[in-house]
């Protein structure tokens, strides 16, 4: 009778929140790891080896690689549209950075006296950086976290960005045409322009515009900001458009 033919050693790891089932020889992208090219690393977070299952872990237990290089994943593309904004639109893109790497070894114990570096992910405080990024990341990160030291025992101020909401990136402009009440005591019929109806004439009125000419005179800086102010969207250059000929 044929023996049955031996399975290889299997292991479940768990790294940057996520667990891999691997054997010796495999290959496998993992959260950007604290390791460069070339360098030896053990996973100590087993949570399992063969048949033993661990409570969480496995005691003893290690998972050894051999790091390839440093990576970058595939594009993501990430698009938002901003609702009843005029038009503004933005597509991002973002590339997760990934440690490529290759199982060497499956420890079933002793790994704790291995003598192997642990396997440590890059968000770790206290890791200065690979040579594959030239300390960028690691400068970058440590940049980060001073500026909120800074900022929490009253050092610095905290920069906030400055609110934009142009389509293409412009900053919006409070038009200077605003007023407190009407000329004359009396306001526009703004109920003729196309799509404003009482309710959206009060809007227009508590905002402090009245009058035709006011709205005719509003540059595309001074519509997004209306725009947004008002909640209405693109309608608004239309109703400027309309305003120039009343």
């Amino acid at each position: 009778m044929r023996d049955k033919k031996e399975e290889p050693m299997f292991a479940v790891l768990k790294t940057g929140g996520k667990q891999y089932r691997v054997q010796s020889g495999d290959v496998l992208r993992v959260e950007k790891l604290a390791a460069d090219a070339g360098e030896k690393i053990q996973f100590n977070d087993i949570l399992m080896v063969g048949s033993t299952i661990g409570t969480p872990l496995v005691d003893g237990a290690g998972v050894q690689a051999e790091v390839i290089e440093q990576i970058k994943g595939e594009k993501v593309i990430h698009f938002v549209k901003r609702r009843r904004k005029h038009g503004s639109k933005r597509t991002k893109g973002h590339r997760q950075h990934l440690t490529l790497l290759r199982i060497t070894d499956i420890l079933e114990s002793g790994a704790a006296d291995s003598g192997v570096k642990e396997a440590i992910g890059a968000g770790i405080a206290g890791w200065t950086g690979v040579q594959a990024d030239k300390g960028d990341y690691a400068k970058n990160r440590s940049g980060k976290a001073e500026m909120k030291k800074r900022v929490a025992s009253g050092e610095a101020k905290e920069k906030v960005a400055a609110k934009t909401d142009a389509a293409e990136g412009g900053a919006t402009s409070k038009p200077g045409n605003l007023l407190t009440e009407p000329r004359g005591g009396e306001a526009d019929k703004l109920t003729e322009l196309n799509g404003v109806g009482p309710a959206m004439q009060t809007k227009m009125n508590d905002a402090g515009v009245y009058h035709f000419d006011q709205i005719a005179a509003w540059n595309e800086a001074e519509i997004e900001y209306m725009a947004d102010q008002l909640g209405a969207g693109g309608k608004l250059a239309g109703w400027v458009d309309e305003a120039k000929s009343k």
